[in-house]
C-alpha cells in the first residue's frame, strides 16, 4: 500500500470533525469538491470505506473511526512539536497573531499596539476580532491555502478562561449607566440604578444572547425595562446612543472615545469583568510572545488602573 499522505488525514479529520464535506470545506476554506476528492482518495488508498453517507451527514464506519482516532493522535504531535520549536524562538522579529474582541481592538489597544510596533519594529503583529476565546492549545500549522487559523497571544474580557491556558489578568473592565449629553428627555446626572431600570428608555442587547455575564445582567435586570432597541455589540449601543434615543450600559474606558455621553448611574458591581491576556504554555518562552505580553501587558494594565 502506497504511504499515506498527511494532508488527506487532515481532509478526513475535518470532515469526521463537521460532519459533511461542505462544512468541512468552511473550515479548511476549501472547495467541497478538494475535500470530496481527497476523501475518495484517501479512502482507495486504505481499501475501506472510512464514512457512511446518510441524511445525519457523514458517520464514520468502524474502519472509519479507526483512522480517525490515530489521526488525532499524529495531529496533536505534530501541533506538540511545532508548539515546542515555536516556544524556542529567541528572535524579536517575526509574525504574531493577537485576537481579541472588536470593542477592546477599537478602545483599549490601538496605542498600546501603535508604541509596541515603533519598539519592535522586526515583529509583525496580526490582530483578529473574535469575540469567544480561541483554542490556543490547537495550532495546525497550515490549513489548505495556507491560511493560519488560530492565535499566539489572546486578550479577553471574560469572567473565566480556559485552564489550560497561561498568562495575566490585566484589571477589571467597569460599567455605567450612559445617556447623549444634553438630551432633553434623558436623566443627565447620576441616579440609582433601580430609578434608570424603572423610567428611562433603554438600548439593550439582543433578546436571546446569554454567553456574556452583560447578556445575564441584562435579561435579569430590562425584563420589565422599557427596551427601545435592540443590538448585538456594545459599539452598536453607543451608536445608538449618540441619537438621543434611551440609555445603555458601557464599559467605562468607551467614555475617552464618547465624551458626548455622560454617566447617569455608579459602577455597576456585577460587571466588573477582568481583562486577561492568555497564550499557551508552549509559546509563552517565545520572545516576542513574552515581550508583547510584558509591553502592551503593562501599558493595558495602566490603563484600566486609570479609568477604575
Amino acid at each position: 500500500m502506497p504511504d499515506l499522505d498527511w494532508s488527506d488525514l487532515r481532509y478526513a479529520l475535518a470532515v469526521g470533525r463537521q460532519g459533511s464535506p461542505g462544512a468541512a470545506a468552511r473550515e479548511l476554506g476549501v472547495n467541497p469538491t478538494t475535500v470530496q476528492r481527497r476523501l475518495d482518495a484517501l479512502e482507495a488508498r486504505l481499501g475501506a470505506r472510512l464514512f457512511d453517507r446518510s441524511r445525519r451527514g457523514y458517520l464514520p464506519t468502524e474502519a472509519g473511526a479507526l483512522v480517525l482516532e490515530q489521526a488525532r493522535r499524529m495531529a496533536d504531535q505534530a501541533e506538540e512539536i511545532e508548539r515546542r520549536v515555536l516556544g524556542r524562538d529567541r528572535e524579536l522579529m517575526g509574525p504574531l497573531r493577537v485576537t481579541t474582541a472588536f470593542v477592546v481592538m477599537e478602545h483599549l489597544l490601538p496605542q498600546p499596539l501603535a508604541a509596541f510596533a515603533r519598539r519592535y519594529p522586526g515583529i509583525e503583529v496580526e490582530v483578529v476580532e473574535n469575540a469567544f476565546l480561541a483554542d490556543l492549545s490547537r495550532r495546525p500549522a497550515e490549513l489548505a491555502g495556507g491560511a493560519r487559523q488560530d492565535a499566539d497571544v489572546a486578550l479577553r474580557v471574560s469572567a473565566q478562561v480556559a485552564e489550560h491556558l497561561v498568562g495575566r489578568q490585566l484589571g477589571p473592565t467597569t460599567c455605567r449607566v450612559y445617556a447623549l449629553k444634553g438630551a432633553p428627555d434623558l436623566p443627565q446626572t447620576v441616579l440609582p440604578l433601580a430609578e434608570l431600570l424603572r423610567d428611562a428608555p433603554w438600548v439593550a442587547f439582543e433578546r436571546d444572547a446569554s454567553h456574556r455575564v452583560y447578556d445575564q445582567w441584562m435579561r435579569q435586570h430590562l425584563a420589565q425595562a422599557r427596551v427601545r432597541v435592540r443590538v448585538d455589540i456594545f459599539n452598536a449601543a453607543a451608536a445608538m446612543l449618540r441619537t438621543g434615543i434611551g440609555v445603555a450600559v458601557l464599559p467605562t474606558f468607551m467614555q475617552r472615545s464618547h465624551p458626548e455621553l455622560v454617566p447617569v448611574s455608579d459602577p455597576i458591581p456585577e460587571l466588573a469583568v477582568p481583562v486577561w491576556m492568555l497564550t499557551h504554555p508552549d509559546l509563552r518562552q517565545t520572545a516576542r510572545v513574552r515581550v508583547f505580553m510584558q509591553d502592551v501587558g503593562d501599558a493595558l494594565a495602566k490603563r484600566l488602573r486609570d479609568e477604575a
